[in-house]
């Protein structure tokens, strides 16, 4: 308890116990490395954690935008595209072999081994930029979901035209990250395991309670419709010009929705990070493969679920999220329920993309200040019920000063999400198309204008459109929030 230990890098600990007993070779990977656990089950529920936001609750809105034919359509094709992107870019994990070949341990590595150059610098500003802007906006969407938990019940109890159930989302921000800053502390991507299945399982819980609730509404609208009642009006195309939106707001709004369908599946941010947990037998990029499977079957799943049986229920009226904004007011302990399920789904997602900017900057501090102890000693404390936890005073410090900022961005900035579409937008492409498909035809030595070359192309340029317009679409949203933003304003 009393010892200091220096390692050679923060980004993965080494147990010093493995060290002094003298058998570290056993215990190590080909790189030196401690030996990855990782498995199929582990890999799953971090891409699960990732892909599935409590956006998955938004998809009907969008769905509402491009109706019955372009909804579930752009749903499927995006589900395939993501899908087919990373699993080239599992193969880049290691090179040139990507069975046997030298690990790369992120997304930039990947780059640096396979194109070189400036991409190398421009896959890192896309990366890290989309991450920490993924970080600010999930501290937003959490305390949006801890207030509609304050609201349900307040809606309950004083009706649902009830004025006085606004409660402020900063203390639930303040809530969220001090709950950050302690989960910060763990070392690495490694550690994460558990946190990612509960997260995942907080996905599932409130995705399902989510769709069941519109199937519910559904069956409610068509009893009433055979009495005579009224029923959610839904169209083949969305809607309608002149009825619900004007020309223009049609335009906006279909771009907006396309990419919002679009950055929902992205994962790339972490996909390298993730492959990196995989144990290596069986091969890293075919149990990534398989994870990414399993990870985007099930995601799409849940998103036409969500998107058509929410469309179905609240039709071209449909909300933003049917949960936080009140498409549902009863059972209101089931949505109470729902909200906290979002919340927590949330806190593990926030380190599942928190860590790979963490484990960056302490691995070019530790090379940058090699001789600092304050960056490289760790101090071995006995928890209590925990064991053994290696105390590194920089990770301490400088984790604690990150999800610090993140929180006053997110106060300072209470329309972030909108700029949030924005980075989405402008990493979308780079990260789950251009640098896969680029890298995909460099190791495999596709012949310029083949047929697989030009198929790649297109795909690669049609992608860029999506984000073109998408970005278009969230910087027309971004100047309607800036006009009517006060800072430090309490929602009403």
């Amino acid at each position: 308890m009393a010892r200091d230990l220096n390692t050679n890098t923060l980004f993965v600990e080494q147990a010093p116990e493995t060290i002094e007993k003298g058998d570290a070779g056993k215990n190590l990977d080909d790189d030196g490395r401690p030996k990855r656990t990782g498995t199929l089950v582990t890999a799953s529920a971090h891409i699960i954690t990732a892909v599935i936001g409590s956006g998955v609750l938004s998809l009907a809105w969008a769905i509402a935008q491009l109706g019955w034919v372009a909804g579930p359509i752009v749903l499927i094709v995006f589900s395939f595209i993501t899908y087919f992107t990373s699993t080239i870019l599992a193969d880049c994990y290691r090179s040139p072999d990507p069975i046997t070949g030298k690990r790369n341990y992120t997304y930039m590595d990947v780059v640096r081994a396979n194109l070189g150059g400036v991409k190398v610098q421009l896959c890192g500003i896309a990366q890290y930029g989309n991450l920490i802007g993924v970080t600010i906006g999930y501290t937003i969407t959490a305390s949006i979901s801890m207030v509609a938990v304050r609201r349900s019940n307040c809606f309950h109890k004083h009706g649902h035209e009830a004025t006085t159930c606004n409660p402020s989302n900063y203390p639930f921000m303040i809530i969220f990250a001090c709950i950050q800053i302690v989960l910060s502390q763990i070392p690495n991507f490694h550690k994460l395991s558990w946190l990612s299945i509960l997260a995942a399982v907080m996905s599932f819980t409130y995705a399902s309670i989510g769709v069941g609730l519109s199937i519910a509404r559904v069956a409610g609208m068509m009893d009433k419709h055979e009495g005579g009642g009224a029923h959610a009006r839904t169209t083949l195309t969305g809607v309608t010009v002149g009825v619900d939106v004007s020309s223009s707001e049609k335009v906006w709004r279909t771009f907006e929705s396309i990419g919002d369908i679009a950055f929902a599946y992205a994962y790339s941010n972490v996909l390298v990070e993730i492959q990196d947990t995989l144990k290596s037998s069986p091969a890293e990029n075919k149990l990534m493969k398989k994870a990414t499977f399993v990870g985007i079957s099930t995601t799409t799943l849940f998103y036409v679920a969500c998107g058509c049986f929410g469309y179905a229920a609240f039709g071209n009226n449909a909300p933003g999220n049917f949960l936080t904004g009140f498409g549902f007011y009863e059972p209101f302990w089931m949505i109470d329920f729902a909200n906290v399920c979002i919340a927590i789904h949330l806190i593990g997602a926030y380190q599942v993309f928190c860590q790979p900017v963490f484990g960056f900057v302490e691995k070019w501090c530790n090379k940058r200040w090699p001789e600092s102890k304050f960056i490289t000693s760790e101090h071995c404390i006995d928890v209590p019920l925990y064991g053994i936890y290696y105390l590194n005073l920089f990770r301490l410090v400088w984790r604690t000063i990150y999800v610090i900022i993140t929180a006053v961005i997110a106060m300072i900035f209470p329309f972030f999400n909108d700029i949030l579409g924005f980075l989405g937008a402008a990493s979308f492409w780079p990260l789950t198309v251009y640098f896969p498909i680029e890298m995909h035809i460099a190791r495999s030595k596709i012949p310029k204008f083949s047929f697989t070359w030009t198929w790649l192309k297109i795909l690669t340029w049609a992608c860029l459109m999506v984000s073109v317009v998408a970005a278009a679409g969230s910087i027309q949203g971004l100047i309607k929030q800036i006009q009517k933003y006060k800072p430090f304003e309490t929602n009403q």
